[in-house]
């Protein structure tokens, strides 16, 4: 743990720098538990979100089996992957009580759009939706007033977060592997995708709720005020970064 917390504090197999203390280490590890936190609620209330808008309009255009047919999709052998994974969740979670009540009051074995859902992890979202035909993820994203491309890359890079979050990784001073696409606003005022920040950037727009917003970002700066040894800098916030995700 220290190991990892101690980037940026001392030079590559060196000592530290001089002022540097355990205390000061400790605070980045409870300001990072803390964020990931924050963070991991959010990301819930997207993929809660995706889940329904994605179910509700595939079942409506496609019909409720409608996952189920490769017609419907970009690649056949992506959603041939994607149905193993899906149905073996489906079977792992046999138990779960909206598999459970449909397998008990009807008759077909087949499982409807809005019960296999439930059972998605958000990287199987991401992946379905990656892979719905053009025009249905131009549909989806039009909800969101986003463009799909930029959709379709904020969900992948926010559901890889999502997993450093489920898995007590670090957020603190990490580089990115999966990167988001951001509008042009935020590169011309120096946000990177690298970085956590572009990741907010980009829940931004997917969170509406102006006032539930505003609180997140508020407990934000709660935290960087509880730990003012943090680095901003360090997990890709800007000095005018409230600025930035309250405009």
């Amino acid at each position: 743990m220290i190991k990892a917390y101690s980037l940026g504090l001392k030079p590559k197999n060196g000592k530290y720098y001089e002022g540097v203390t355990f205390e000061q280490i400790v605070e980045l590890y409870l300001f990072n538990s803390n964020f990931r936190q924050l963070l991991f609620t959010e990301i819930e209330q997207i993929e809660i979100n995706l889940r329904c808008r994605i179910a509700n309009y595939h079942s409506e255009k496609h019909g409720v089996l409608g996952y189920q047919d490769d017609a419907f999709f970009r690649s056949s052998g992506y959603h041939r992957d994607a149905m193993k994974e899906i149905n073996k969740e489906i079977r792992r979670n046999s138990k779960a009580p909206f598999i459970k009540n449909y397998k008990e009051n009807y008759d077909t074995p087949e499982i409807p759009m809005y019960a296999a859902v439930e059972v998605f992890s958000f990287g199987t979202l991401s992946k379905f939706f990656k892979n719905m035909a053009s025009e249905d993820k131009k549909a989806v994203a039009k909800t969101y007033g986003v463009n799909y491309t930029f959709l379709e890359s904020w969900f992948e890079s926010i559901s890889y977060v999502r997993n450093i979050c489920a898995h007590y990784g670090r957020l603190y001073n990490a580089k990115l592997a999966k990167t988001p696409m951001l509008y042009k606003e935020y590169s011309k005022r120096g946000v990177s995708g690298i970085g956590i920040f572009g990741i907010l950037c980009c829940m931004k727009h997917l969170l509406p709720n102006d006032r539930h917003w505003g609180d997140f970002v508020q407990s934000i700066q709660n935290l960087f005020e509880k730990y003012p040894t943090v680095d901003k800098n360090t997990v890709g916030f800007p000095e005018d970064w409230s600025e930035i995700l309250l405009r």
